[in-house]
């Protein structure tokens, strides 16, 4: 019960039984809860990072150390944990990568925070000197940038070793093999816009099966559809393929209004089926007028207008997604007809193969050597389906390194190298600003250095001693780019070993980490809303999710 006194009167301002944490006590939950959940994903950073198994109450596993993946797949009921949950989908949705970073140097941004406020130093003191850190910091991660194009292969293929790097999916070469992928895709579907690079990620399909290898995923150039064509009739092979892409229904559609038709007699029944037989026929003949020979089509085809088809030498494929329609008028320069009386020779795409396979028991269509297709395919194999999930998230986070790097045009140095340098300048950015900000900016410095701190724990070296050595490098101008060398235990010069990522994943990890810890250090009040509560009640104190434990 919550209650407020006015003029000696007593007034119910919550009903009895409510639950509320106040101030201090909810400050130092919300740190406690964010904190916890960055502990949980921070052993899996780096090339020698733990994996974690998640185990759903129908006995499902997942086994990844994509921070993305564990985090979205965690039974979170705390509110504060679903904001963490956020910075990870955020830094997912932008970057597509270093989701794990952002979300532990949130939770060290929080736990420096409840040092501060045992101090004294009020939450707004703190917000100001972090947005003041992050802003100085955008300024340093930019000067230490290097400069890249899409035409440095070489350094873009170190990037997407370097993303891969942390998963656990086979041999080096293997992973190689599988950035050199997701490089000739990012390549192919990149489009110039003056001096500027665009590249929609989407138009990037990852189809997956169990079955062969890893080494077995391959690059197909044009679009694999998880479907079978139509009719055992038709053509199962289709070189040089004349493409239609049809988001119409090739059946009789029944009438929007009610309607009734009345036959009296046998040959009025006979007339009937021959008038559907006609017009099924008719949409066919439109379609072969086309010169069409291979037909996609959104909706369902009629099993009369399949044989006709099948006749007319047309090969068909039904219920197609619209994003895989979306991808094949992208991959064959074919436009998407929903009127067959539209349909002409000019909407009609190319593809220099179509090919009906079996894949593991189960028949897939491949629609291949396009020539210069902005829609491709990286076609996914592994021996269990927990290997090609986890090979899907590996190549979806290349990807998105990738592109950041590409369309931002700039890069850092890895291995916590970065970090280090710039929590460095960022002590003595705090001594020039001083004032309460100050103590906020070193404890945002403090924070950064969880990422080499963490690499190297994952190693096996001393945090401490490692941190002191990065730190005694990084004041020498010359040893700015010393990180961490997982692989030999030691410190080392990160541009030699080719450890090297995309300015803008650093970026978004502080901007989504500094907006989070600023949005949790706010709340000093939490109060149980109307809302029904999750089946099985709330937590201790009636809060969901247990709100109210620290």
């Amino acid at each position: 019960m919550a209650e407020n006194q006015l003029g000696g009167q007593q007034y119910l301002v919550l009903p009895e039984g409510a639950s509320r944490l106040i101030g201090k006590e909810a400050q130092r939950t919300n740190i406690a809860v964010g904190y916890a959940v960055a502990s949980i994903v921070r052993t899996t950073l780096g090339p020698k990072g733990m994996d974690k198994m998640l185990v759903s109450e129908l006995g499902d596993i997942i086994i990844t150390n994509d921070g993305a993946t564990i985090l979205e797949e965690m039974n979170v009921e705390h509110p504060i944990a679903k904001i963490m949950v956020e910075i990870a989908k955020t830094q997912d949705k932008e970057v597509g990568d270093g989701t794990t970073s952002a979300v532990i140097i949130t939770g060290d941004l929080l736990r420096n925070a409840g040092n501060l406020l045992d101090q004294g130093i009020p939450p707004a003191a703190i917000i100001k000197g972090y947005e003041m850190a992050r802003d100085k910091a955008m300024v340093i991660l930019d000067s230490d940038a290097n400069s890249i194009s899409i035409e440095d292969d070489d350094k873009l293929l170190r990037i997407a070793m370097i993303s891969m790097g942390s998963k656990n999916i086979g041999t080096d070469q293997t992973k190689k093999n599988l950035a050199q992928l997701a490089l000739k895709a990012i390549k192919q579907v990149s489009e110039k816009n003056g001096n500027k690079i665009t590249i929609d990620r989407d138009f990037i399909k990852l189809e997956k099966k169990e079955g062969g290898a890893m080494d077995d995923t391959t690059f197909i150039n044009g679009v694999l559809v998880d479907k079978e064509i139509t009719h055992p009739g038709m053509p199962k092979s289709i070189k040089n393929a004349n493409i239609a892409l049809l988001d119409v229904a090739l059946e009789i559609e029944k009438t929007e209004t009610d309607a009734r038709i009345e036959i009296t007699s046998p040959e009025q029944m006979q007339a009937f089926l021959e008038q559907e037989e006609k017009m099924l026929k008719s949409m066919v003949d439109k379609i072969a007028k086309s010169k069409a020979n291979v037909i996609f089509v959104q909706k369902g085809i009629d099993d009369v207008a399949q044989h006709y088809l099948a006749k007319a030498g047309i090969s068909a494929v039904r219920r197609i997604k619209k994003s895989d329609m979306e991808k094949l008028a992208k991959a064959t320069g074919a436009r998407l007809v929903t009127s067959l009386d539209d349909l002409s020779e000019a909407d009609l795409g190319h593809a220099g193969q179509v090919e009906e396979r079996k894949v593991s028991g189960e028949q897939m269509v491949f629609v291949e050597k396009c020539k210069d297709p902005k829609s491709v395919t990286i076609f996914i194999r592994g021996g269990t389906k927990q290997t090609v999930d986890e090979v899907e998230r590996a190549i979806t986070d290349v990807l998105g390194a990738l592109a950041s790097a590409i369309q931002d045009g700039k890069y850092v140095t890895g291995g916590g190298s970065i970090e280090i340098d710039v929590a460095l300048k960022l002590r003595d950015y705090a001594t020039d600003v001083g004032g309460r900000e100050q103590l906020a900016i070193q404890a945002f410095a403090d924070a950064l250095e969880i990422v080499p701190k963490s690499l190297a724990e994952s190693a096996g070296m001393d945090p401490i001693d490692t941190l002191v050595q990065l730190r005694s490098k990084h004041k020498n101008k010359d040893g700015r780019g010393y990180g961490i060398d997982v692989y030999r235990n030691s410190i080392s010069e990160m541009e030699k070993l080719g450890v090297i990522e995309p300015l803008k994943v650093k970026i978004q990890a502080l901007s989504s980490a500094t907006d989070a810890s600023a949005s949790i250090l706010r709340i000093d009040d939490m109060i149980s809303s109307k809302g029904k509560s999750p089946a099985g009640g709330g937590g201790p104190g009636g809060m969901p999710g247990g709100m109210g434990e620290d």
